[in-house]
């Protein structure tokens, strides 16, 4: 038998292994965690290859975007899923046939939401014969910004940002902060080009974002809080009100926005030293919670985590210091808490059906797409 001196020995010696692996190797903690990861990502694009119709498109033909997300999915994996495999060869054909005239990739209605996804997926293909297409999404989204006074100012609420399109008459962050991505993600392509290309406002995108946030300092809007977080549009939040100290009913910022918002900032180019992108950072430290989309519950809970991991990512942010002081390694965190809820069949649900969460294959994209980007944000070991 081991005496009690001998295993405290025992412990403090591997503590101090653990430690000189660590600091020698950033990845060390992490090994386990990536190969489950691994396994739970590729168990996943195999629910999602099983489940595609066999014209090419996944759930529903009238919104591209279950397509596109599918598709990143694959493209994105640590063992990334050829271009030439079959059920990747026939989505992106179905899904570039889905492509207008005007360069929106769209069946009918969600246009900025289906095109902005597309986007993403066809810059995630990595394909030279995309490029066209690429650049006509791309002039699509940026012709989607709304300025509805003279151009350059933003005057109206809504200028800067960009809504569903059609019969949404005003902008929304979720749309913005897709859009804003795709259309970041797809520059260099618009840099390789030698016809001129169309850009965003981005002083207005930035303008329009900082309308949706709870900070007086920088929200010209009335009805806001000061507590740095994001709400859906100006004027409105999926999480209702909240009545404070001095008796006024204010918006309440929630979650999924919050970490959207931080995002739009960092596409924007938005210094990580100015007060709005602090501010949220604050607000995500306090609220810092993986039961649930913090303001609303289970609803939009599992877009609440790829958006969550999206963020993160983007800003290079290694630990959280959550409210009651401790420091939480968010990498570890949500996907050891995503791993656990994985289905045998390999898929993601939410049992609470708000958009379009109770469809296995939107639920499982969105997983595997957040579990994708902790893989790749995981420290490496810096060659000398």
């Amino acid at each position: 038998m081991i005496s009690k001196s001998l295993r405290n020995t025992l412990a403090v010696s591997l503590a101090a292994v653990t430690s000189l692996s660590a600091a020698t190797n950033p990845e060390a903690p992490y090994l386990s965690l990536k190969l489950e990861m691994e396994h739970a990502i590729a168990k996943g694009n195999k629910f999602l290859r099983e489940t595609q119709e066999p014209e090419g498109f996944w759930r529903n033909k009238k919104i591209p975007a279950y397509t596109a997300l599918a598709l990143t999915a694959a493209r994105r994996s640590p063992n990334a899923v050829d271009n030439d495999a079959p059920e990747v060869k026939k989505g992106y054909e179905w899904l570039v046939a889905q492509q207008h005239k005007d360069g929106g990739i769209y069946v009918k209605g969600l246009a900025t939401y289906n095109t902005a996804t597309s986007l993403t997926s066809l810059v995630a293909s990595g394909q030279p014969e995309h490029k066209e297409s690429i650049l006509a999404a791309r002039r699509f989204l940026i012709n989607q910004q709304q300025d509805w006074d003279i151009r350059g100012e933003t005057d109206n609420v809504n200028d800067g940002g960009i809504g569903y399109g059609g019969s949404y008459p005003h902008s929304d962050l979720s749309n913005t902060h897709f859009a804003v991505e795709a259309i970041k993600l797809s520059e260099a392509y618009a840099k390789d080009t030698e016809k001129r290309q169309p850009e965003l406002n981005w002083d207005a995108a930035i303008q329009f974002i900082s309308r949706t946030q709870n900070l007086e300092e920088t929200n010209d809007q009335p009805g806001i809080s000061n507590d740095g977080s994001f709400v859906y549009f100006p004027g409105n939040s999926k999480a209702g009100t909240q009545t404070e100290k001095d008796g006024r009913e204010t918006l309440r910022g929630y979650g999924s926005m919050s970490y959207a918002g931080l995002l739009s900032f960092i596409y924007a180019d938005l210094d990580e030293n100015d007060v709005r992108v602090k501010a949220v950072k604050q607000w995500l430290n306090d609220n810092y919670t993986l039961d649930e989309n913090p303001g609303l519950g289970q609803q939009g809970l599992f877009y609440y985590y790829q958006v969550m991991a999206k963020a993160l990512n983007a800003a290079g942010i290694d630990t959280l210091t959550i409210s009651d002081g401790q420091s939480v390694d968010w990498r570890k965190e949500l996907a050891g808490h995503l791993l656990g809820l994985q289905k045998p069949d390999g898929s993601w649900i939410n049992e609470n059906s708000r958009w379009w969460e109770n469809e296995a294959e939107l639920t499982t994209a969105y997983v595997i797409l957040a579990l994708e980007q902790i893989y790749v944000s995981i420290p490496h070991a810096t060659k000398k």
